[in-house]
């Protein structure tokens, strides 16, 4: 049987083809970008404190030995 020659009709069913196609997922890139620069942040930060903080030495110093 020709195509021509369906009971079919041929826009119901491009119609129903058009519908079973799953849609495209598009994920956003901002919760993505917000942890990369909380990360970046959060390690500058830290090595700022690493160098910038004064170091803590404790001197035991012997008053007298025995």
């Amino acid at each position: 049987m020709p195509p021509s020659d369906s009971a079919l009709d041929e826009d119901e069913i491009n119609r129903a083809r058009a519908l079973l196609v799953k849609p495209v997922l598009r994920q956003s890139v901002w919760p993505v970008l917000g942890a990369a620069t909380f990360a970046a942040t959060a390690a500058l930060v830290l090595a700022s404190v690493m160098i910038l903080a004064p170091a803590n030495v404790t001197d035991h110093v012997v008053v007298s030995a025995p």
